[in-house]
């Protein structure tokens, strides 16, 4: 059975016309989750497509049902090349919030390269045919490559949609671990953000080690 493509063509027509202003062969679309939490990391996500040929649902993270996310997770892990950077809740306290989510996605394309074919990578000119298409309308560190960043992007980009899936998946399953460890604050529901429950927890249990301790809202 065939999936509705639910908009992908325009997404794909995005990432096409990106590539094409500047000449660009290698497009990569690098995401970020786990800003507006109270607790756990901030991941993002760097995604170079092989093929934009999904059967499933892929588009903005947020906008698709977890069982959606998991399934088109799965796909992008099969039709692209795919790299994670993780920045913890410490150096997002010994920092802030929007540094560590660019540390994150310049961590995230450091991961993307190291699984990237050798005889791309060693192209002579790589770097300058290279453009990473960033979530947002701003990006603090530097890096070898063309940047364009786009506000929005994850329902813009077909790049970027499929970043926002791998970080917002691989977030989710790494606050499911902390459930395990910390029970009592709900994070497996929650994911760490603000709710009533998770504000109940905190007034009774208190901090946990993977509280921002920095957020105001805390």
């Amino acid at each position: 059975m065939t999936v509705k493509r639910c908009g992908i063509d325009e997404l794909i027509d995005f990432d096409q016309k990106a590539k094409a202003k500047n000449g660009f062969r290698f497009l990569f679309g690098i995401d970020e989750a786990g800003r507006g939490p109270l607790a756990g990391p901030v991941v993002a996500g760097a995604v170079f497509l092989k093929t934009t040929d999904f059967n499933v649902a892929v588009g903005d993270s947020k906008k698709l049902s977890h069982a959606r996310r998991v399934k088109a997770f799965h796909q992008i892990h099969e039709k692209a090349y795919v790299g994670v950077g993780v920045i913890s809740e410490t150096v997002i306290d010994e920092l802030n919030i929007l540094r560590a989510s660019h540390l994150a996605m310049a961590a995230a394309v450091k991961d993307l390269l190291a699984h990237l074919p050798e005889a791309i990578r060693s192209a002579d000119d790589f770097v300058a045919a290279v453009q990473l298409l960033i979530d947002g309308n701003m990006f603090t560190v530097p890096v070898a490559y063309s940047v364009q960043t786009v506000i929005g992007g994850d329902a813009r980009s077909l790049s970027i949609a499929c970043a926002s899936i791998i970080a917002k998946v691989t977030r989710d399953r790494i606050i499911d671990m902390y459930d395990t460890i910390y029970p009592q604050y709900g994070f497996r529901q929650h994911k760490g953000y603000t709710t009533a429950a998770h504000r109940a927890a905190i007034l009774k249990y208190g901090l946990c080690p993977i509280h921002r301790k920095t957020f105001r809202s805390l």
